[in-house]
């Protein structure tokens, strides 16, 4: 096996990629350029439709097939309210894989699956990996811990093999990852490969401003935490001024500073007041979050755009695996497959051989 020669899992064959790795399909971040160099390398990439109109992503699907004729997915909100329109237009466009952030219904599952698009919904739990598969999904993303942007508190080491155990469909490991060691132990577990969404951020393909990735490179382990208190739900992410003033603000001052937030961000969102209210009332019903943390629920996407598009390291949210401690340099897609795979080549040839039972 050479650096760039693949390694055959269920993943790779039920996708039709040369390589166990997933990038995912973070909002702001993985748009055309990254998903076409993450797919030419031989990796799957998924295109995140969330933070795009139908239109957007249908110039973006268009994007992407104009650079690369290799497979590629398309991340969706199961919740969206013009989600079987996205459908429509993933199963029109020939996409080969829908990926699901919520789990979707057994309805939508059902057809995507008629329309022969594979079908990968994230999890974090298993009685969730459980109850996709049991609806027909074809695979399932199980994101631990380690992992960036809102997570669970169940580390991957203790969630993948409890996932392989419980399921029949192929398993990806995610929260974690960033090299051959990992993807080599994420096989041993039983995965048939694994998910990385920093480790992509982080490359010379992504269009997230040098100044954000700096941020990036420059943290260290004790520099990533996880908070609740942006949208009331645990979300790992970079320290940052923004996250600190949250968190040492009472309740009346974080109410304001949400509304002045809000208004600061409404213009861009292009929502109504009315709407945002709407979205908020939404994010709250079953849960116990103040209305400051509603008001920044509804700006959760604009605050990701204020990092990962403007630059704004002092304003946006920058979600963020906590695998950010030990990535020290910004190799292009390609490079950074090619290295993978080598370093998983070079980790199966290290082990010793099995010890012969007596």
């Amino acid at each position: 096996m050479t650096a760039t020669t693949g390694i055959e899992t269920p993943l790779t064959r039920l996708v039709g990629v040369r390589h166990p790795l997933v990038q995912t399909g973070m909002g702001w971040v993985a748009g055309p350029r990254l998903v076409s160099a993450t797919a030419n390398a031989g990796a799957l990439g998924i295109l995140a439709s969330a933070t795009m109109t139908v239109e957007q992503l249908r110039a973006a699907v268009h994007e992407v097939k104009s650079r690369t004729d290799a497979p590629f997915g398309v991340n969706l909100r199961a919740d969206a309210g013009d989600a079987a329109e996205r459908v429509r237009l993933i199963v029109a466009e020939g996409v080969r894989v829908a990926s699901f952030a919520l789990a979707p219904s057994r309805e939508l599952i059902a057809r995507l699956k008629d329309a022969g698009v594979v079908v990968i919904p994230s999890v974090g739990a298993r009685r969730h990996a459980e109850k996709v598969a049991g609806w027909g999904a074809d695979a399932v993303i199980i994101q631990g811990g380690e992992g960036g942007g809102h997570t669970g508190n169940v580390a991957t080491t203790v969630l993948l093999p409890q996932v392989v155990d419980a399921v029949d469909i192929p398993v990806i490991a995610a929260g974690g990852f960033f090299d051959g060691r990992g993807l080599v132990a994420a096989l041993a577990y039983g995965a048939a490969g694994v998910a990385m969404g920093t480790r992509f951020l982080l490359t010379s393909d992504s269009t997230v401003p040098p100044a954000v990735q700096a941020r990036y490179l420059a943290a260290a382990a004790k520099d990533i935490t996880v908070t609740t208190k942006v949208d009331g739900l645990p979300h790992r992410m970079l320290r940052s001024e923004l996250v600190a003033t949250l968190e040492r603000a009472g309740r009346g001052t974080a109410l304001l500073r949400a509304v002045r937030h809000a208004a600061s961000f409404r213009k861009l969102s292009g929502l109504s007041w009315a709407q945002m209210v709407r979205d908020g009332l939404a994010m709250r019903h079953g849960r116990d979050l103040s209305w400051s943390q509603v008001l920044l629920a509804a700006n959760t996407p604009m605050l990701l755009k204020a990092s990962m598009v403007e630059g704004r390291t002092d304003l946006g949210v920058m979600a963020s695996g906590q695998v950010a401690g030990v990535i020290e340099d910004l190799p292009s897609c390609a490079e950074l497959v090619d290295r993978i795979m080598a370093e998983a080549r070079e980790t199966l040839a290290a082990l010793p051989p099995t010890a012969t039972p007596r």
